[in-house]
């Protein structure tokens, strides 16, 4: 009779555990059938329950640090996955016993991750791959070194619809931090962006809305790029209300996938912003500080390719075209950065500073203009001879604001940078 009571009594036990873990209700007022909880130490169950997940599920991850190979999640609908907060909740990566990605998640129609670090992954943090109506929220994604040894993006939504990140932290990337690719309609707002190659990049993406963030202490603030070769063409990006300061650090591109013709590995330290081929982009009411090669460059295809006409298509053009830059404030150093002395690109920036003066002795203690413009234009395609033939638009208040780099004759005795900006003042 003793030995009944004590089985009944530890079925009761177990049963009540299992019904805290591992809940199924009827759904709750967010809709989700299943609602999962684990805690550190639950490492195996917690892979086993993304790797089975069904539709309408979420799973809540107690406070702790939880230490992963990789986690991935696929083909499902309705998916939460949440902490107890960035500083509470530790996803710990280090211990990859192979490269790819911690989090890797792929056609999912509704997945929100948010209150959690990931950290210290040998690929990209999270990885979101054609999915739709993407919610990356209070996610802290860092390594703990930043150099080419890091992964390439820390949050990465790829041809995906529908994504919004926000009041999100992204540190130590070998590429960018936070990266929009090939994407329809994103949001990235209220984040921050540290010490990565580039802060944030919005690449072949269209629709896309980028505010109230702050990108410091990298390569490059903020990247507005389209490349050849990929599944759509970007455009139609908006920039507004942003810090972007002091993004001065030296270009740690891994070589190879990174540091390509195309990568992100031709941009200069010391830039604030970069467009590069991209098209109906406008930047406006942003802070853009100590950014001390360039605050903003536009730039095309053939900048970095002169072959770049080859690669045309219908979804890659290389001139950039209706581009608006106004109301803006921009400070930079009458120097440039040490680590641009020792970059590709970095390196024109100094030669164009340098013509400058020689043309100009009055500029012997500027560096250079805010905006530097390579001016190769479509007239390269058409043969034509409009100045301003892509409706390069900007309207701006400061001083020694620009500079047509004349970059088709650079190699040439007629090469001739130049500051006029009137044929590009908004009408």
């Amino acid at each position: 009779m003793k030995r009944y009571a004590l089985y009944h009594l530890l079925m009761i036990a177990l049963l009540g555990s299992l019904a805290a873990c591992n809940t199924k209700t009827p759904e709750d007022k967010e809709g989700y059938k299943t609602k999962l909880t684990f805690g550190p130490g639950d490492e195996t169950k917690i892979a086993e329950a993304f790797l089975s997940i069904k539709d309408s599920t979420s799973i809540f991850l107690k406070e702790g640090k939880y230490r992963f190979d990789n986690l991935s999640i696929a083909q499902a609908s309705h998916i939460r996955i949440e902490g107890a907060g960035p500083n509470k909740t530790i996803l710990d990566f280090s211990a990859q016993s192979q490269g790819g990605e911690g989090i890797r998640v792929t056609d999912v129609k509704g997945f929100t991750i948010q209150g959690m670090t990931l950290q210290d992954s040998k690929g990209d943090l999270i990885k979101i791959n054609k999915s739709e109506k993407v919610f990356v929220s209070y996610v802290h994604a860092v390594w703990s070194v930043s150099d080419s040894t890091t992964g390439g993006y820390a949050i990465y939504p790829v041809m995906c619809k529908n994504v919004l990140i926000e009041n999100c932290y992204a540190q130590g990337a070998s590429d960018a931090g936070i990266y929009v690719g090939q994407t329809d309609s994103a949001i990235v707002r209220n984040c921050k962006a540290y010490k990565n190659v580039a802060g944030c990049e919005i690449e072949n993406t269209s629709h896309a809305e980028v505010y109230k963030n702050e990108f410091y202490g990298n390569t490059a603030g903020f990247l507005i790029f389209d490349l050849p070769d990929l599944s759509q063409r970007g455009g139609h990006v908006k920039a507004y209300n942003n810090d972007i300061h002091e993004n001065n650090e030296r270009n740690f591109a891994k070589a190879g996938s990174f540091g390509s013709t195309w990568g992100v590995g031709n941009a200069a330290p010391g830039s604030g912003v970069v467009v590069l081929s991209a098209s109906d982009i406008e930047l406006y009411n942003n802070n853009i500080f100590n950014n001390n090669s360039s605050a903003i460059s536009v730039v095309s295809g053939f900048f970095i390719d002169p072959n770049a006409a080859a690669k045309m298509n219908d979804h890659y053009d290389p001139i950039p075209k209706n581009i608006s830059i106004h109301n803006n404030v921009m400070i930079m150093a009458d120097t440039f950065p040490s680590a641009v002395y020792e970059h590709h690109t970095g390196k024109i920036l100094v030669a164009i500073a340098k013509q400058l003066k020689v043309q100009d002795p009055y500029r012997h203690k500027a560096n250079l203009p805010f905006i530097i413009y390579d001016g190769i234009t479509s007239n390269v395609l058409t043969r034509g001879t409009s100045p301003n033939p892509d409706n390069l638009c900007i309207k701006e208040q400061e001083e020694d604001l620009f500079v047509n780099a004349d970059a088709l004759r650079m190699q040439t005795k007629k090469w001739f940078p130049y500051t006029d900006v009137r044929p590009f003042l908004c009408n």
